[in-house]
């Protein structure tokens, strides 16, 4: 019997140790050894793919042979993609004669068009998104009769899909089918034809997203003013505070850390638009970074192209992140 206990009390010493050094550890080394799975994951499904595009761009495209890449050529990709050289399908780097976008010139058709196109998107439709969806999120934390039909009219857009969604507002401004197209065109807003103009396409693509995403801010939105403590705005009042003021000054400002979140997670999604585009107007009418992406793999097999690009595209939504951390770390400390 003593051997046997003796290797149970060896094999429980051995699980012991780790236990006794994890509740040695501080919070912030506890917080991070509960992060190492995550960080593990990451690395396998987002890091080694981000290095292995950067491996591609460097290397030439190769479209003759079964295998899509040649040599090493360095920066070669970067500079032809920046300066209009590289060798994207015609249509997808050209706007719309009807109705395009005639006052860009910073260079290349990359510059001119889907890096427009993108930074456009972005800022516009999470800037409307986050006004529609704080309004939203206002409207239904207040007690009245009827707010559960409220929410569930306002989370219904966001629920479809985005082919279906894409779908509907093709329809919508389809001259020969909708009536979307006449009523704009009567407005003197849209031209005859909207889905075949890069401008009135990108409005279309624009509304489309807000219309379905505004649901997606009002829920996280909802969730920050939920943590408000009630008692404040009573205090407020009490004190003689306008709304606006118990607004500026209570609400915002606790609010504010999760509508930074909320509006960093669409940046990032906006930034990464192909899918609406494609189901509504076309990638050769509005172009984007992911849009160049797809058409360089599916239309000229240009691997070493489309892999520049999509860390171009990587790079950028890097620069907005950082921006929003900055921002967020800022409004933890009370800066703002």
């Amino acid at each position: 019997m003593a051997p046997n206990q003796s290797s149970e009390e060896a094999g429980g010493s051995v699980l012991s140790r780790p236990l006794d050094r994890m509740e040695t550890l501080s919070e912030e080394a506890y917080a991070y050894l509960l992060l190492v799975p995550t960080f593990l994951i990451l690395a396998v499904v987002a890091f080694y793919p981000l290095v292995e595009t950067v491996r591609f761009s460097l290397l030439a495209d190769e479209t003759r042979r079964a295998d899509p890449f040649g040599g090493f050529v360095g920066l070669d990709n970067y500079v032809a993609v920046l300066t209009g050289e590289a060798r994207i399908p015609r249509q997808v780097l050209d706007v719309s004669t009807t109705g395009a976008f005639p006052f860009l010139e910073l260079g290349s058709p990359l510059l001119r068009q889907a890096l427009f196109v993108t930074v456009a998107f972005a800022v516009l439709s999470v800037l409307f998104e986050t006004l529609l969806g704080f309004g939203q999120a206002l409207v239904i934390d207040q007690e009245f009769r009827g707010r559960r039909w409220v929410r569930v009219a306002i989370i219904i857009p966001w629920a479809i899909p985005i082919v279906i969604q894409g779908m509907i507002f093709f329809l919508l401004f389809n001259p020969t089918v909708g009536f979307g197209a006449d009523f704009m065109q009567w407005l003197g807003v849209f031209g005859s034809n909207p889905l075949a103009s890069s401008r009135d396409g990108f409005i279309i693509v624009l509304v489309a997203d807000i219309w379905k995403t505004a649901a997606f801010m009002a829920l996280l939105i909802l969730a920050g003013l939920q943590s408000v403590d009630r008692s404040l705005y009573d205090v407020a009042e009490v004190a003689g505070a306008t709304p606006w003021q118990r607004f500026k000054h209570i609400t915002l400002p606790i609010v504010l850390p999760v509508l930074l979140v909320a509006m960093l997670f669409r940046t990032m999604d906006a930034m990464r638009i192909y899918g609406l585009i494609d189901a509504t107007v076309g990638c050769s009418t509005v172009p984007s970074m992911t849009c160049m992406v797809i058409i360089s793999l599916d239309q000229t097999r240009r691997w070493a192209t489309a892999a520049t690009i999509a860390f171009l595209t990587a790079v950028l939504i890097a620069l907005f992140v950082g921006v929003y951390l900055w921002k967020l770390r800022d409004a933890r400390e009370g800066v703002i």
